[in-house]
């Protein structure tokens, strides 16, 4: 995973402006902006974050569940969920929290990577 990101001069760059800020818990992810609506939709309401690593736990996703710093000249990567999913192209929903949001997530991988394999949400129950 190292050498990936290492390896995109964009993302190394915001790495480090974000470190050169010295944001106490400065974290590039996907999806890091929270919305209170997304398309008219309100999102499930949840408690306030006390960190930003936090934030991935409650991704509709574990293969999105990836966040990314620079300390210094070291990369650290927070996983929660590991990234055995990520590399796999496998999209499975979030384990520890039920959305109403993974089927959208999943509609919109699939389009944009059709070769991925999707573990269908379990029934509410």
């Amino acid at each position: 995973m190292e050498g990936i990101l290492r390896a995109t001069p964009t993302l190394m760059r915001v790495l480090t402006i974000i470190r050169d800020l010295e944001l106490p818990d400065g974290l590039v992810m996907s999806g890091a902006v929270y919305q209170p609506e997304h398309f008219g939709q309100p999102y499930e309401p949840y408690t306030p974050l006390t960190h930003s690593a936090e934030a991935l736990e409650r991704f509709t996703a574990t293969a999105f569940a990836v966040g990314v710093r620079l300390s210094g000249d070291r990369l650290r990567i927070d996983a929660p969920f590991g990234l055995d999913d990520l590399f796999a192209m496998r999209l499975r929903p979030n384990p520890i929290r039920k959305t109403t949001g993974f089927e959208a997530t999943a509609a919109s991988a699939r389009q944009r990577w059709p070769e991925a394999t999707i573990e269908p949400a379990s029934p509410p129950s």
